[in-house]
């Protein structure tokens, strides 16, 4: 069957040449809240499945229109979204057809208007807006925000001053936190039409929205803040106390166990609390104080820590072990159970390593031995421990 004709006299005047496919996604991609994607990689395909259709592909578009809108009536908003975007691919082979020179199919009648007349052109461009803002509508029930945005710019692409993709676009950026494109897409509506209502409230919840971020935004600046008085007074009050640390590349996992001014990390007369390893080298086991105050001694935590429940011989007890700690030059320093933790860290001859204090506690019977093994090992890795040496307070140093 022949296609029908027109001539130039009948259609009426020549209208300007239309953007191409390609023209109009590069003038859309200028703006970032607008840019949209279309595959063309696949766009022949559903050339060639839109001839599967009987009817033209305005026809039948149309047709999943409005089986799109019963779903969506209904609440079914996947199902919907699936019509409509058949109705899609349909108008988006025509536009691509024309893109590309293609031929129309002939029509089933001689008297059915071509597909690519002027008016057939605009009713089919009218109906992809259509599908576009109503597919935008379903991706937004189901929190599909970006692919929302997407469709309202290839409704945008159609016709600028659809209210609907203005206002879906600025829902759906707002729902992921965009406020400023969504303050943007929101703006360009109600230029369009001021007193559009849907726009005034997305208007308004943009703004209780903006304000809610700068109340964030000034907390957290706050915080940041105070995060750095506390550090600059917890430095200062390492100074005051000559007490040294020392980082390393791999700090040990503590949580939220960390060197610090208590009971007010902003207050330079708080405590200084320190995060301590119980070490028991001789049974290879471990305990973990979370916040050894400076007041405090050995002695006041061994009375929770002791007895140990991995202890069947009984060798730990308060009286009945000795304490180290490792010196900066790789020597030993005893420590009195009875010294505050302040005390045996003052004098310079220890230091914090990654926020944690290391303490070896031994059983008294087997400190000489462990002692000599301890030094034994320095030796051999090319380290001299310190001299022995006595002293109260601080403790003798081995």
């Amino acid at each position: 069957m022949a296609a029908a004709t027109v001539s130039p006299s009948e259609a009426g005047p020549v209208p300007p040449p239309a953007q191409t496919i390609e023209e109009a996604l590069a003038e859309m991609n200028k703006h970032p809240l607008f840019m949209t994607e279309l595959d063309m990689d696949n766009d022949e395909v559903v050339a060639l499945q839109a001839l599967a259709y009987e009817g033209t592909a305005l026809e039948n578009a149309s047709n999943f229109k409005e089986q799109g809108n019963e779903c969506f009536r209904e609440k079914r908003w996947a199902d919907a979204r699936e019509f409509y975007a058949k109705g899609i691919a349909l108008l988006v082979a025509e536009e691509f057809r024309r893109s590309k020179n293609m031929a129309p199919p002939p029509p089933e009648s001689p008297s059915d208007p071509s597909p690519d007349a002027p008016a057939e052109i605009a009713k089919q461009k009218a109906l992809l807006e259509a599908l576009y803002v109503n597919r935008a509508a379903c991706h937004l029930e189901l929190r599909n925000y970006r692919s929302c945005t997407l469709d309202c710019a290839g409704a945008l692409r159609l016709n600028p001053r659809n209210l609907k993709a203005f206002y879906r676009s600025a829902r759906a950026l707002l729902a992921v936190g965009r406020v400023d494109e969504a303050d943007d897409a929101c703006a360009r509506g109600l230029e369009v039409d001021a007193t559009n209502a849907a726009l005034q409230a997305v208007a308004r919840d943009i703004a209780k929205q903006t304000a809610a971020v700068q109340a964030k935004r000034k907390n957290d600046e706050a915080r940041v803040q105070t995060t750095r008085h506390q550090a600059m007074l917890l430095r200062a009050a390492l100074r005051a106390r000559n007490i040294r640390t020392r980082t390393t590349g791999k700090p040990p996992d503590m949580e939220d166990a960390r060197v610090r001014l208590v009971p007010d990390a902003s207050d330079p007369k708080s405590a200084l609390s320190v995060p301590v390893l119980l070490l028991y080298p001789t049974a290879l086991e471990s305990d973990f104080i979370k916040a050894f105050s400076e007041v405090e001694s050995l002695e006041q935590h061994f009375g929770y820590v002791f007895p140990l429940p991995w202890d069947r011989e009984g060798l730990y007890s308060s009286k009945g072990v000795e304490c180290y700690m490792e010196t900066v030059s790789g020597g030993l320093i005893k420590v009195g159970r009875k010294v505050p933790l302040l005390k045996a860290l003052s004098g310079g001859n220890v230091e914090i390593v990654d926020e944690l204090l290391k303490i070896f506690v031994v059983p008294r019977g087997l400190a000489e031995g462990w002692i000599k093994e301890f030094k034994a090992l320095k030796a051999k890795g090319g380290e001299q421990g310190e001299g022995e040496g006595e002293g109260e307070g601080e403790g003798e140093k081995k």
